[in-house]
């Protein structure tokens, strides 16, 4: 084992034990290594900028603040297209733009072959998207609003094209297979209202900070299933 894989397999090492701490000793025999080297890597991981703390004293050693690192990354180039696909499929929901940050630093972590594999497959799907700019301002909005837990002041335009002004309290969104809505309560009604997020023709953030209402007491009876999104 080289040097630069005896880096990466302390960190891994640390992570599998973490929020134990391993002493330099036993780490120098679990690598074959002097402890002065295990010492002298675990300085270099720190320098840089790997979260490694030591604990001196008895019962102490090094360990690792796992919540401000990942593990390593292995997207096939499969499942990297897919993502792709889905996020382009979704340019109007909220989160989108976040999805593509999100999915930009996830393929600079993969491998060069395939990260150029998961580029090809995603060249070969075609998705139409119709969202306009107005359209993803305002899934933007939602956003917004959602992670602050603010009050929502919006102009909507019923399928009669009449305008009405409102000021909502955000519940969560809900993604159909005739578009994405927006579930709300709503104080012009003084009832939960579901709101298409292409006629919202205006969206913008109150400083009113509201406490969440429960997604699924407020959704309606809807001809299809409803899922949701799974982070594991």
């Amino acid at each position: 084992m080289n040097r630069t894989e005896r880096l990466y397999a302390l960190v891994e090492e640390l992570r599998a034990h973490a929020p134990r701490l391993r002493r330099a000793a036993d780490l120098a025999r679990r690598f074959e290594v002097s402890t002065r080297t295990i010492e002298r890597d675990l300085l270099a991981l720190q320098v840089a900028g790997v979260p490694i703390y030591a604990q001196p004293g008895p019962g102490g050693g090094y360990g690792l603040h796992v919540d401000a690192t990942l593990p390593p990354l292995n997207l096939t180039p499969a499942e990297a297209a897919a993502l792709a696909t889905a996020l382009a499929a979704t340019r109007a929901m909220p989160f989108a733009a976040a999805g593509r940050s999100a999915l930009q630093k996830l393929a600079a972590v993969m491998a060069t072959g395939a990260r150029d594999r998961a580029v090809r497959l995603a060249s070969q799907v075609r998705v139409t998207t119709a969202a306009s700019g107005s359209a993803r301002a305002v899934a933007e909005v939602v956003q917004q609003g959602l992670i602050d837990s603010v009050a929502l002041a919006l102009t909507y335009r019923d399928r009669e094209e009449r305008e009405t002004a409102r000021v909502v309290e955000l519940s969560g969104v809900l993604g159909t297979p005739s578009g994405w809505y927006l579930v709300a309560w709503c104080r012009l009604r003084q009832a939960p209202r579901v709101f298409r997020l292409d006629r919202i023709r205006h969206a913008a953030l109150t400083a009113e900070g509201v406490a969440p209402r429960a997604l699924d007491s407020l959704l309606p009876a809807v001809p299809f299933e409803l899922a949701a999104p799974d982070l594991g």
